[in-house]
């Protein structure tokens, strides 16, 4: 007899993994299936590192799930004794001068009892001489947040879920069809997985699963990724001596040296639209050399330091940056789980706990995860 799950999971990143996790807590029958495998090399969640930070301008509701999160993320990463997959590196913000968007963190920060340091240019060059600060007026250093170590840590998740009873399958899942509610789902193996719920939380795959309703509502987006080597010896690119830092002005971020990896930089706008199955996972020359003037100006010690690595991966965000969390609006029992590119990855436990939420519990919805304020056309509002 075909045994019945109380609810499908289809994506082992970040969302889906704590999502499996929250509901096998709760007593449910969780399959937990990824086509390539938890936090793979295609997925937006894969990769060394991911920036875990407070800071989220007037956005309160995205501090909140922030510190909520990195809660859970430690007592995970304390209860299975794996140290390192959380650094704390603090999180820099840099700003150019009259910058909403700097002071309204500052207000939130507070507001939710996040501490941290507000610094003038003097304060900055004193503590980072390293960092080039032309058209740079002030920082915030948030000293707790910092960096999770991406791949290692989903992976966390998902071996501690199926501890925990969650099974784990590696198969495609193909298209649901039908209207009304989905008995179950079929796999590229030829096997049909039945569930009372299925969740789908499979990245920027979601438009090519669901394209009548999600194709032009997900925007995957092409984003290079860039580790400069760092001179021998030197130990200020490295913590506690560098943070991880951002700065919107630039449309930057990066990360200090973790695990001789070299000071990971990338460029924070959104790239050209990207297929995940097709598109090539080799850097651009002309990314190349926008990135190596890029770390002259604001690196000047390493203008020629070796790019030692790159990664080509993809955001998978929505119009304004908001998560998507809702029902198809024709399958009663299926359910999108995403749009969290870009600053998605530290929220997981939170996106897990309020999916659960949802599914068990009918609690209340927030309504900018609603499928109806996804729009077709991006303005992006979420940093």
């Amino acid at each position: 007899m075909q045994k019945t799950y109380d609810v499908a999971m289809i994506g082992a990143g970040v969302f889906g993994a704590w999502t499996a996790w929250h509901l096998a807590r709760r007593g449910q029958q969780v399959v937990l299936i990824d086509a390539y495998g938890p936090a793979h090399s295609r997925a937006s969640s894969g990769g060394e590192s991911r920036i875990i930070r407070m800071g989220y301008g007037a956005d309160e509701i995205y501090t909140r799930w922030s510190q909520r999160s990195l809660v859970q993320w430690k007592e995970l990463f304390a209860a299975r004794k794996q140290e390192g997959l959380f650094q704390e590196t603090g999180v820099l913000w840099l700003s150019g001068g009259d910058d909403a968007r700097f002071r309204q963190t500052a207000a939130t920060l507070t507001r939710c009892g996040v501490p941290f340091e507000q610094m003038d240019v003097g304060a900055l060059e004193k503590q980072f001489p390293q960092i080039g600060l032309a058209g740079i007026a002030a920082g915030l250093l948030e000293a707790h947040s910092g960096a999770l170590m991406a791949r290692r840590a989903v992976a966390a998740v998902v071996e501690d879920a199926v501890q925990h009873g969650v099974e784990y399958r590696n198969a495609q899942v193909l298209r649901p069809a039908g209207l009304g509610r989905v008995q179950h789902v079929a796999t590229n193996h030829g096997e049909n997985i039945a569930a009372g719920q299925f969740v789908f939380a499979c990245g920027a795959w979601l438009g090519k699963v669901f394209p009548d309703v999600l194709s032009s509502r997900i925007f995957p987006s092409r984003q290079e990724v860039f580790f400069f080597g760092v001179p021998a010896g030197d130990a200020r690119f490295a913590p506690p001596a560098l943070p991880t830092f951002l700065f919107q002005g630039d449309e930057s971020y990066g990360m200090p040296d973790l695990e001789s990896r070299g000071l990971k930089i990338a460029l924070d706008r959104h790239g050209e639209r990207a297929d995940p199955d097709t598109q090539s996972r080799i850097v651009s020359a002309s990314a190349i050399e926008e990135i190596r003037n890029y770390v002259a100006r604001r690196f000047p010690a390493l203008c020629d330091a070796p790019i030692v690595e790159t990664r080509v991966c993809q955001y998978e965000n929505t119009s304004n940056g908001d998560f998507l969390i809702d029902r198809h609006p024709e399958m009663e029992n299926v359910w999108f789980v995403g749009g969290g590119s870009g600053h998605g990855f530290k929220h997981g436990p939170a996106v897990g706990e309020y999916v659960t939420g949802q599914l068990l519990d009918g609690a209340a919805a927030e309504a900018r995860f609603s499928l109806a304020t996804k729009d077709t056309s991006q303005s992006r509002a979420v940093y």
